[in-house]
């Protein structure tokens, strides 16, 4: 039988709790929550599929991003540094991420596919890229890149 993402998630934080890894206890613990969240809300409850936990994983991550960088403005470099530190401990579970130059290429093809011209295409050329990205880069880079290749 193959293991689950949610089981291998548990699987490392018992290992975490007995080697007293702190901080990966304290991140996987704050995961496994967001992902019981998930599979409890709406109707009814439910097993989430490993690219719905890859989801909840990735909105974990971005979290951290996000944390991290209001933690810097604000000056406290340390809670930045700690969600740094808990983000790139997320990254480890989720797919490798495309390299500006591969994404790049891959709107690039998009665009030629679609024969999208000017930023009202923008729709389209998403449309055609998302899937070809699947959770290996971030909305709000692929985006920024279809928008930059469309406006020439």
């Amino acid at each position: 039988m193959t293991t689950t993402l949610k089981q291998r998630l548990k699987d490392d934080l018992t290992s975490a709790i007995k080697g007293r890894d702190e901080l990966r206890a304290a991140t996987l613990r704050l995961t496994l929550t967001a992902i019981t969240k998930e599979e409890v809300a709406g109707e009814s409850a439910r097993e989430l599929s490993d690219d719905e936990v890859l989801t909840v994983i990735g909105r974990e991550a971005k979290k951290r991003r996000e944390a991290a960088e209001a933690f810097e403005q604000g000056g406290r470099a340390e809670s930045a540094q700690r969600e740094r530190a808990e983000g790139e401990l997320l990254a480890a579970y989720l797919p490798q991420q495309l390299t500006d130059d591969e994404l790049a290429a891959i709107v690039r093809e998009a665009v030629a596919e679609s024969g999208a011209q000017g930023p009202k295409a923008m729709g389209a050329v998403m449309k055609l890229v998302n899937p070809k990205v699947a959770k290996r880069a971030e909305g709000g880079r692929v985006a920024a890149e279809v928008k930059r290749q469309l406006a020439g």
